[in-house]
């Protein structure tokens, strides 16, 4: 019988290296990712109030009733 150049090892071979390939590939992506973003810092609940007010989730009155609150 006749199974090719190397047999199952090549189909084996092929397979590893096509799979260490995609493997790369996704770590790659992922660790680029990560580069550029700064350090997560903890946001005071005032912040995220004037963050969420910026952005038009909340109006003029409830900020300004929830920043009473929290003061």
């Amino acid at each position: 019988m006749c199974w090719g150049y190397m047999g199952w090892g090549s189909g084996f071979m092929m397979f590893f290296l096509t799979l260490l390939i995609i493997v790369t590939i996704f770590w790659l992506l992922r660790s680029t990712n990560h580069h550029g973003k700064e350090p997560s810092v903890k946001e005071s609940p005032l912040d995220i109030l004037k963050r969420r007010y910026a952005r038009g989730e909340i109006t003029k009155t409830e900020y300004e009733d929830m920043k009473r609150d929290l003061t």
